[in-house]
């Protein structure tokens, strides 16, 4: 069910999908996904909750992995950059952004799955500065810093902008990384 709205909602907007609509995608009623979610905005988040948390799976295990610090952040970025335009996860992203700063509850739970990101990077970020391969002295910041560029850029991305597609967008971002967290002196 949660990946169909997130398909639906991809496609057409959240303000486009209906209950009714998404029912008959699913062969069920209007009230049985009603009963679940209670609201569209409900539908949204755990929507993104579900694809958020496969996501998390394959973070935690690439921090945990033996790969090298600057291979691990290398797939980092790989794995937080959309695939494309119209990137269903993003996709739903974008529609909580939108509807975040006028509902608290959706602004929690936006800070709560941001924060998720924002941690691994800064144990990878420190784990990277205590092996010898990073020049950061202060990874929350260092982390923040690229986590919003990669916002931005993917941002881009999703939106079909010109010029920025994925091949590119990760060019950037690979190169942005360089500069934030450096190579530290040998």
């Amino acid at each position: 069910m949660l990946e169909e709205a997130m398909t639906a909602i991809a496609k057409d907007g959240l303000a486009a999908l209906t209950m009714s609509a998404l029912a008959d995608r699913l062969g069920t009623s209007g009230g049985h996904i009603l009963y679940y979610f209670g609201s569209k905005d409900r539908l949204l988040l755990e929507a993104l909750r579900w694809s958020e948390a496969a996501l998390t799976e394959e973070r935690r295990a690439l921090l945990s992995g033996r790969t090298a610090p600057a291979r691990k952040l290398d797939h980092f970025l790989q794995l937080y950059l959309p695939k494309g335009p119209r990137d269903p996860r993003w996709m739903l992203w974008i529609e909580l952004w939108a509807r975040a700063g006028a509902n608290e509850p959706l602004r929690t739970a936006q800070e709560e799955l941001d924060q998720g990101w924002q941690e691994d990077l800064v144990t990878l970020l420190a784990q990277g500065a205590a092996a010898g391969v990073f020049a950061v002295d202060d990874s929350a910041g260092r982390a923040g810093e690229l986590l919003a560029l990669l916002d931005g850029l993917s941002t881009r991305v999703v939106l079909g902008q010109r010029g920025a597609d994925r091949k590119g967008v990760l060019a950037s971002a690979r190169s942005a990384a360089r500069r934030l967290v450096g190579r530290a002196a040998q």
